[in-house]
């Protein structure tokens, strides 16, 4: 049974492989939230009615988050069905500048409509990755990740502004910024509205650890989002997600604080996690501001991988979806402490017998 490398999350069908439960699986290989809110009570009318095709009270709660009009506010089934409409749009416009490495995901938006792209190499070495978007490599379209995924770079909202006068569209996946200490600072959510030219994606599940929801919204000027509503199915986000989802954004103060949680439990196992695993013979973490780390060796880490679920029933990231990374790079997301031990001795029992 084959599994799918682009993304994380993969337990049922590693489970199959494995001949195991599901939920015997320590799942580092996605990187969310260790753990999720409490589910309040839903209506009935969740699951029994159609749901609002205008999404009015889910917009009116995410518009209340940052502070926006309703009409600058989309939400979609996950980040990934934004994404696909983003495509559409760059398509129009021309060429795509792609981070490599970057997340597979963009290309598989923009191969939706036949978009072209190019892929703008990261330097992966020193204290910050390097960002370069410039002649003869511009492009008119540019998709950033910030947080970048994989690596966990961390830009500076004065570093990409740039980007909006030189690219006749800018698309920025935040996907993983709720979960950075201090990472609302660099969002660029407060730039929408003076620049239609950029559009923000973000996603909900990450923070609330809550995968299967399948909640994301973009952020943009209302022109080009009542474009995408228009192109869209009448009803991206099902019922059960769009009353969830406004139950745990109103008000706007406990969204707030589940997010200051998150971002102490980043801060924390970040460095805890980052410190341990450079003291495993053979692997080198890269420095991340997000729940996720990269790791790299000398050698091919499939290995030790597969070693990991087999012998231990842990799954990490595969990193060969991501353009320019290969067999020797792995992406490890954070969990609770107790978990995070799990890993290391794990990796230091399999590591004992290959270096």
């Amino acid at each position: 049974m084959g599994v799918d490398l682009r993304h994380g999350g993969n337990r049922e069908a590693i489970a199959a492989r494995l001949n195991c439960r599901a939920s015997q699986l320590l799942d580092a290989s996605a990187s969310l939230a260790p753990w999720s809110p409490r589910c309040p009570r839903l209506p009935l009318t969740a699951i029994r009615d159609y749901p609002d095709r205008g999404q009015m009270a889910l917009r009116l709660a995410l518009a209340g988050l940052h502070g926006l009009d309703p009409e600058a506010v989309l939400p979609g089934n996950g980040a990934a069905e934004l994404f696909t409409w983003a495509a559409r749009d760059a398509a129009a416009v021309g060429v795509s500048g792609l981070l490599a490495p970057g997340f597979a995901d963009y290309r598989r938006a923009l191969q939706c409509w036949d978009a072209p792209w190019i892929d703008v190499p990261l330097a992966l070495h020193g204290e910050q990755v390097g960002l370069q978007l410039h002649p003869p490599l511009q492009p008119p379209v540019a998709w950033i990740c910030n947080p970048h995924n994989p690596t966990g770079q961390l830009w500076s909202r004065a570093s990409l502004q740039l980007l909006l006068a030189t690219h006749d569209l800018v698309i920025c996946d935040e996907a993983f910024l709720p979960l950075v200490p201090d990472g609302e600072l660099q969002s660029l959510i407060p730039l929408v509205e003076h620049h239609p030219n950029l559009v923000v994606i973000r996603s909900l599940t990450k923070v609330f650890g809550m995968a299967g929801l399948r909640l994301g919204y973009a952020i943009g000027h209302p022109d080009r989002l009542k474009r995408w509503r228009d192109w869209r199915d009448p009803w991206p986000v099902n019922g059960v997600a769009a009353a969830l989802t406004e139950r745990l954004l109103v008000p706007p103060g406990r969204y707030r604080r589940w997010c200051r949680r998150v971002q102490r439990w980043t801060a924390r196992e970040g460095a805890w996690m980052q410190h341990h695993l450079a003291a495993v013979p053979g692997l080198c973490p890269m420095p991340s501001s997000a729940n996720f780390l990269l790791v790299s060796a000398a050698d091919s880490l499939v290995p030790l991988r597969e070693a990991l679920e087999q012998d231990h029933r842990i799954l990490l990231r595969d990193c060969r979806s991501f353009e320019g990374l290969g067999e020797s790079w792995l992406r490890i997301g954070l969990q609770t402490r107790a978990n995070n031990r799990r890993i290391l001795r794990a990796l230091k029992q399999v590591q004992a017998t290959r270096v």
